[in-house]
């Protein structure tokens, strides 16, 4: 771990109170989705069924379309990107970066589990389609999916992103981040076992959980060297 943070001492304060600034700027426009989704609001409703109807439409008279989608939701699964994390942090293991790979299996462990806590507590159902062209069971706010695939992804950034030399290699890397979670959000809402709320707050919520576990380790770290 000493080789990951070597030089790095100095801005470990403000890394650390940036990592926080982004928890409070992801997790506000996530709280107000969830307050319209429990308050049952009229406006969220339309807004997701204009969405669901419109894709379902384009859905129902493209099959390969909707194989298409079928296939990248199972590619992107959740226990994709944690068997993904759960290498990468053997692989740092293997490197003595221990802390590190700590911080990738905790922030993975984590979102999961309180995406699946979330589930239970908003208890939303998911789209009720006369002709559904696909299915899913459980509850749906926030979306697993994109939960899950947002919170891979942003944790896979902040590991190698600092290591890739070249700005061709971190500007595909960074595209990377982003169209793989915003792909499979859209693919959830595509095959109509999610609205689109669902999703949006999956995106949120998965950015914020590594961004509040940057800030606990990081601060934690800043005590340490404090003291010692």
């Amino acid at each position: 771990m000493r080789r990951m943070w070597k030089g790095r001492e100095i801005s470990l304060g403000v890394r650390t109170t940036e990592a926080a600034g982004a928890a409070i700027g992801l997790l506000v426009p996530f709280g107000v989705i969830a307050a319209l989704v429990l308050g049952k609001s009229g406006e969220l409703r339309e807004l997701d069924n204009d969405v669901t109807d419109a894709l379902h439409v384009y859905a129902v008279g493209h099959p390969g379309w909707v194989e298409a989608m079928d296939w990248w939701s199972l590619v992107f699964h959740p226990n994709t990107w944690r068997l993904a994390a759960l290498v990468l942090a053997i692989w740092l293991a293997r490197r003595n970066e221990v802390v590190l790979a700590w911080w990738v299996a905790a922030t993975m462990a984590a979102g999961g589990a309180l995406g699946g806590v979330l589930k239970l507590l908003f208890g939303r159902h998911r789209p009720d389609l006369l002709d559904p062209v696909a299915r899913a069971t459980g509850f749906s706010f926030p979306s697993g999916h994109a939960l899950n695939a947002a919170l891979g992804a942003a944790v896979f950034l902040l590991v190698l992103l600092p290591r890739v030399r070249g700005r061709g290699g971190r500007l595909a890397l960074c595209a990377a981040g982003v169209l793989l979670p915003v792909m499979t959000a859209y693919s959830r809402v595509a095959l109509g076992v999610h609205w689109t709320s669902d999703v949006v707050a999956g995106l949120l919520l998965g950015v914020a959980v590594p961004a509040v576990t940057v800030a606990v380790f990081q601060g934690r770290r800043v005590r340490e060297r404090a003291i010692g």
